[in-house]
């Protein structure tokens, strides 16, 4: 039978059973999910944030009472069936509650970037026809009371943290006062609503950039979530009951979603939430507090770890080679350091790692797992174990999931990677052909990836068909666009590429309009006519590359700048703001190899040609 897929959220299709194993099981919803854990373990504490010094916790027979009262207050507030609750903000017990109340209540729940500006912001409420949004704080407050009258969906605003600066503003709630408007709702009204949930019935849109810088919302089921936390489990077997885990990621972002959310409540785990300065220095000291049994970071996150430790171990060379017990008390220091003394899974993932971090902790006796996944897999595709670890490999697929290399090449065994299971999305929110390009007709997910297979079964990527750059902070950003407005802003620009896959920020090769060369098609040094007028509008005399890169010509460089600046205005976070920029000799070419015969820009090429170009870029 021919995979089914749809691109509205009001339209159920059949949930395709595996032959056997944890794909057969019957599928469940998240409210199913959610009692059985309750039942089980009701006063194990759910969620922990700290209050001053104090960590207030939240047991799960709590967690459940209070996603009711929320489920109720939304619809006093108007919430109706497939339209969505927008939750913009750090990781919160109420970002959480928020959720499981959106949910209980038949809504859908679209997480926003707290970096998103006020544009993007508007393009997710308007495409998930939002009628509540649920913001973090006054500044997050801000961006929507400026959209307001944009977002015809939009019934009310609730505020998670701190007062509001203005009390008369009409339809704004404090949290508190959000939570007790349902109150003179019997609980039951929603106890009913989620017996009657179906596991096919959409539950989530988790927002994905796309190669043209649209976000597109993931469609995510019941079934596809429940599904997820259980293979998760089954594969990896990371947390158990009262286990806990710390939340910092982004929740817009599945990675975060599945660790802090779904796993917990699958396995009556505990989510503490760090602090919103994780990612400038908080993080660790919260580790050291909480000491979880299971971490996921962020390629960064482990660099910044790396970065750390080597100034706790003595100089390569300068003493005798470590014994085993040596080597033991040096991995027991380095674990109390960053707050992992009780993990039983150190996990990377969001973003490609670096080989050198891996086998810099591999050496310490510390691995590190590397999950590879999509938003449109609800998280898991394949993962390393601690039983099966191979460094630079992504693993071998999750219990209940199919993985394949789609027409693998001959001489190397390099193909796209395909995935197929229960957990893929049903489609892209109201965008037709993304969704055909990305589902085939026999339910496989094109992911865009090139990757390999070993004679074990362990998968490798070895390039990505998609242009997307996946910073090392995890954000995925589509350079065309933002190529496009430095041109636009500079236009004797030739060629802008973007640059910051795996790296810590986004930078640009910037290439300068030349003659070419009518007998080869190669770039000369001598510039356009019309760039030479150009510059001397700037301030420049210089007539050929040659001049503007010896005399690093400052109207020249100011002027590209400049343009970068404009750009980095519209930027919908700030991880897509270019920060360097670096002009290279010759202009892009086809006998240069730099683009193909369509003149279409071969970014991989680039990159690799130019390697020492850009590694000194980020050195500097």
């Amino acid at each position: 039978m021919a995979r089914q897929y749809s691109v509205v959220p009001n339209v159920e299709l059949p949930i395709e059973l595996g032959s056997s194993g944890l794909a057969a099981e019957d599928p469940i919803t998240i409210g199913q999910m959610f009692r059985k854990t309750r039942d089980a373990y009701p006063d194990t504490p759910a969620l922990a944030s700290k209050e001053g010094d104090e960590w207030k916790k939240i047991n799960f027979k709590e967690y459940y009472t209070l996603s009711l009262r929320a489920a109720k207050s939304l619809l006093k507030l108007g919430l109706e069936k497939f339209h969505s609750v927008a939750i913009i903000g750090f990781n919160s017990p109420e970002w959480f509650i928020g959720v499981l109340g959106t949910i209980f209540a038949g809504g859908l729940v679209s997480g926003i970037y707290a970096t998103n500006n006020a544009e993007t912001c508007q393009y997710i409420a308007n495409d998930s026809k939002a009628n509540v949004v649920i913001v973090e704080n006054d500044m997050q407050l801000q961006k929507f009371l400026k959209i307001r009258k944009d977002l015809p969906h939009l019934k009310a605003i609730v505020q998670y943290k701190g007062k509001l600066s203005d009390t008369s503003l009409e339809n704004v709630y404090e949290w508190d006062s959000f939570m007790k408007l349902g109150d003179d709702t019997d609980d039951q009204v929603i106890e009913d609503m989620i017996s009657a949930q179906r596991p096919s019935t959409c539950a989530f849109l988790v927002y994905t950039s796309g190669t043209t810088g649209e976000p597109k919302g993931v469609m995510l089921t019941h079934d596809n979530v429940t599904f997820a936390a259980k293979t998760i489990d089954a594969t990896m077997n990371i947390l158990g009951p009262g286990d806990c885990v710390v939340s910092y990621l982004p929740l817009s972002h599945i990675a975060g979603l599945c660790v802090d959310l779904f796993v917990p409540i699958n396995k009556g785990s505990t989510t503490y939430f760090a602090q919103p300065d994780a990612l400038k220095g908080s993080l660790a000291v919260t580790l050291r507090e909480v000491q979880p049994h299971a971490f996921l970071g962020v390629p960064r996150v482990w660099e910044k770890f790396m970065e750390a430790i080597k100034g706790m171990l003595p100089p390569p060379g300068s003493g005798p080679p470590p014994t085993p017990e040596m080597m033991k008390a040096v991995q027991a220091k380095v674990l109390a350091g960053i707050g992992l003394s009780r993990s039983k899974a150190n996990i990377t993932a969001a973003a490609p790692i670096s080989i050198e971090v891996l086998q810099f902790f591999n050496k310490l006796g510390i691995p590190i797992l590397e999950v590879w996944g999509m938003s449109e897999l609800t998280g898991p595709g394949t993962t390393t174990t601690l039983n099966e670890l191979r460094t630079g490999s992504i693993g071998k697929p999750y219990i209940g999931t199919e993985v394949k290399i789609d027409k693998p090449d001959p001489k190397t065994g390099e193909g796209e990677i395909l995935i197929r299971g229960r957990h893929i999305m049903r489609g892209y929110l109201n965008k037709l052909d993304k969704t055909k390009e990305t589902i085939d007709n026999d339910g496989w997910v094109h992911s865009g990836d090139i990757g390999r297979t070993d004679e074990e079964g362990f998968f490798y990527i070895t390039g990505r068909i998609k242009e997307l750059i996946i910073t090392a902070g995890g954000e995925n950003i589509a350079p065309v666009p933002i190529e496009d407005r430095i041109k636009k802003h500079a236009p004797f620009i030739s060629n802008a590429v973007l640059i910051g896959d795996k790296r810590k920020f986004i930078s640009c090769l910037i290439t300068l309009k030349v003659n070419i060369d009518p007998n080869t098609g190669a770039p000369t040094d001598k510039l356009l006519d019309d760039v030479v007028k150009q510059f001397v509008g700037l301030g420049s005399s210089a007539t050929t590359v040659s001049q503007v890169l010896e005399t690093k010509d400052s109207a020249v460089y100011s002027a590209i700048q400049s343009a970068i600046d404009k750009a980095n205005e519209s930027a919908i976070s700030s991880a897509q703001k270019v920060q360097k920029f670096v002009i290279l000799k010759n202009d892009l070419s086809i006998p240069g190899g730099e683009l193909g015969p369509t003149l279409k820009l071969k970014r991989f090429y680039v990159m690799s040609k130019y390697s020492e170009v850009i590694d000194d870029m980020y050195s500097q």
